[in-house]
């Protein structure tokens, strides 16, 4: 409502979470309603426009951080992450990924972190009135402002204390001679963790990959974590990651970090072990061995381990590379758009990138959906 102004045309909601069906209803046979854009398909409040819309005829674009980052966005018909229609056959992508064109590498475009963080407060500042405007509104985010604009400062101030210890730990880690697995964590507020896995947390995670390692793992091998780079603070993950290995007796074998650039972890990593995090896709460019703990789009035969946890630490598999380049070629054709949310120049590019693949009367990917023949054509931007 702040964002929309007095452009007009908007329709407010106020009533309970249980009347938003009927709601939706009326506002599809009012108005003649034939597309829907959302961002993300799991917020409460978007789950009856999502569930009503087939039986409308009424067409669901889904929005979401994209599946390469950082340049891309997804942009889905129906739904994402779980909910994609992208199939889960691995000879389906080696079949059409031969006939797109290469996807070829995104454009850059300046990202700044301080208008992300601008745009956040502009966000929960707006989000203030909502008590008095909306007042049965109920946020889909586990934690207030206050709460999470605090974590994040905490953080902050831990990365200071921390930053020497954690450059000298992770080089150790890069230049030695042990072979090592890499854990990278993810939001505990994130729907991939939330709805797309078996997991309550990133408590829960950590307890179960470091148990099966301090088991199943070669003795000499060691294990790398690092936090999300968005992570708010709100968990102590030094402190926990401390506890389970002293209770496993893996002090020597696990090592923490709270910050580090990716790439360099990704050429040296012995193996992946990831929920459903894109972290496992950049794995996957690089060749490295990774195991999906979660529900994920790239958790094909071919390119993930599709064993247990437990055998993944001696049986790490590298990916297909020809298969992961087809699966690239088909994601990026299919569903992704590049551009960005945060910044002005990555709002251009998304969009007039998403506007053809939006007004089309099938999307990318339902065309490929129907080139199941060999014989079928190449098809063309």
């Amino acid at each position: 409502m702040a964002n929309w102004g007095r452009r007009g045309c908007a329709v407010s909601f106020r009533g309970r979470l249980s009347e938003l069906p009927d709601f939706v209803r009326n506002l599809y046979v009012r108005y003649g309603i034939t597309d829907q854009v959302l961002f993300g398909d799991r917020r409460p409040v978007h789950r009856p426009a999502v569930e009503l819309a087939p039986e409308f005829g009424v067409r669901t674009h889904v929005f979401e951080e994209g599946y390469f980052r950082p340049f891309w966005v997804t942009l889905e018909r129906g739904g994402v992450n779980r909910h994609s229609a992208l199939p889960r056959d691995p000879d389906w992508y080696r079949s059409i990924g031969t006939r797109l064109p290469e996807a070829g590498q995104s454009s850059e475009f300046v990202n700044p972190f301080w208008k992300r963080a601008m745009y956040d407060v502009l966000y929960h500042g707006a989000s203030a009135l909502n008590p008095a405007i909306f007042p049965r509104y109920r946020t889909h985010a586990p934690y207030s402002a206050p709460v999470e604009y605090g974590g994040f400062l905490w953080r902050q101030a831990q990365q200071l204390r921390y930053s020497v210890s954690d450059k000298r730990s992770l080089h150790a880690v890069l230049r030695g001679s042990r072979p090592f697995f890499f854990l990278p964590l993810q939001l505990d507020s994130d729907s991939q963790i939330r709805d797309h896995s078996p997991f309550d947390g990133m408590r829960h995670v950590l307890h179960h990959v470091l148990q099966s390692f301090a088991i199943n793992a070669a003795p000499e091998s060691m294990l790398l974590i690092k936090n999300h780079p968005l992570d708010v603070g709100l968990n102590n993950y030094r402190k926990m990651v401390r506890e389970i290995a002293e209770e496993l007796g893996l002090q020597s074998r696990v090592v923490y970090v709270d910050t580090g650039a990716l790439n360099p972890i990704l050429r040296r990593a012995a193996g992946v072990v990831t929920v459903n995090s894109t972290t496992g896709m950049k794995a996957l460019e690089y060749g490295c061995p990774v195991i999906a703990l979660g529900e994920t789009i790239y958790g094909l035969p071919g390119m993930t381990y599709q064993g247990s946890l437990d055998t993944f630490w001696q049986n790490a598999e590298s990916p297909d590379p020809y298969l992961f380049h087809c699966f690239r070629n088909t994601v990026i054709y299919a569903t992704q758009v590049n551009g960005g949310f945060y910044s002005g120049q990555g709002i251009d590019m998304v969009i007039r990138g998403c506007l053809p693949r939006m007004l089309a009367s099938e999307s990318y990917l339902e065309q490929l959906l129907k080139l199941a023949s060999p014989g079928a054509a190449n098809v063309a931007k």
